[in-house]
């Protein structure tokens, strides 16, 4: 019976995270075209529903119901796998990423979390990797030169900066001694990450915005000079897959962010619940990620890698250097 029960939980907990990522573009693509219109000096959207509130609905009406289009000449297996290749791995990953400890219900103590892995970071990058071939094979089987070039920037972006991002989070498993995220969380509870790696940070945030393929890194798409991208012939709901990925990235570098260097749920000062500290946390680098959009320019593709290489992945090194030096230091008699 015992076993009947955890089986079960667990399935309502996959269940619930899978509800909460496909409904997520919702609320984010009305408060990003809300936040956008403020900073423009404009109501943004306001016709369907009260504010507009509305109109994320009527959008996925209209993705539902549009015709699922296949150009004539593309590869019609490559080009059905590649939204579900592109949305499939931030779905996985955050079956290893903790929301807490655990809560009380009913007398019964549940974990905020679905697996608690020793290696939790290590399979985070592993599987969000795989990604990057949804948007290979999406751009490839298109067969269109947008498509294509769309694709190829975005495999040479990705790989570029995940090197950066795997070597800016070496310094927090050495301060924690762990690779688990439950682990690396708790390591925070008097002080956190950003006050002893801030440059890793850094260098995590930024190689995160290339790897959502965000401006001012989002040349994958780059509406004004490749009309779309990768995605550029896709419609319907594939081209909603795309964006329910992209989002998902959006909520999973931010959730990243808050656990690795900003203590996950542990609070500061103020007393309030912890799983509240870590909305409130996790929300603060989603709108981050909205106003760097509204903000910053598009790079041109040789700055975007000659930052990942020149700047990002030595910085990333120079920061692994002076945690090790300083760890020694202090281990020392």
């Amino acid at each position: 019976m015992e076993l009947i029960v955890a089986l079960g939980l667990i399935v309502f907990k996959v269940a619930f995270l899978i509800a909460i990522l496909l409904l997520l573009p919702l609320p984010l693509t009305w408060l990003e075209r809300k936040i956008a219109g403020h900073m423009q000096q404009r109501m943004g959207p306001m016709r369907v529903g009260w504010h507009g509130l509305l109109q994320p609905v009527a959008d996925g009406i209209k993705l539902l119901t549009k015709e699922d289009h296949i150009p004539a000449e593309a590869d019609r297996f490559l080009f059905k796998l590649a939204p579900i290749l592109a949305l499939a791995p931030p779905f996985v990953v955050f079956v290893a990423i903790p929301f807490g400890e655990s809560i009380s219900v009913l007398g019964a103590e549940i974990t905020l979390y679905v697996s608690n892995m020793n290696v939790a970071l290590l399979f985070v990058f592993a599987v969000i990797g795989i990604e990057v071939y949804g948007v290979i094979f999406g751009g490839w089987a298109a067969n269109s030169k947008y498509a294509v070039l769309g694709s190829l920037r975005t495999c040479a972006q990705m790989i570029s900066y995940e090197i950066p991002m795997g070597f800016a989070v070496i310094g927090v498993v050495m301060l924690a001694q762990s690779m688990s995220l439950l682990d690396i969380v708790r390591a925070q509870t008097d002080v956190w990450n950003i006050v002893y790696q801030p440059v890793g940070f850094f260098v995590f945030f930024v190689a995160g915005l290339a790897e959502a393929q965000r401006i001012p890194f989002d040349l994958s798409e780059a509406e004004g000079d490749l009309g779309a991208g990768f995605h550029t012939e896709y419609s319907g709901i594939r081209f909603a897959f795309f964006m329910v990925s992209e989002y998902a990235i959006v909520l999973l570098v931010s959730v990243l962010v808050v656990i690795l260097f900003f203590g996950g749920w542990n609070g500061i000062l103020i007393p309030l619940p912890p799983l509240l500290w870590f909305v409130l946390k996790v929300a603060f680098f989603v709108y981050v990620f909205i106003w760097f959009r509204f903000t910053f320019p598009r790079y041109r593709y040789d700055q975007l890698m000659a930052i990942g290489w020149k700047v990002l992945l030595p910085l990333s090194m120079a920061n692994i250097i002076i945690t090790g030096v300083l760890l020694g230091a202090m281990a020392a008699p």
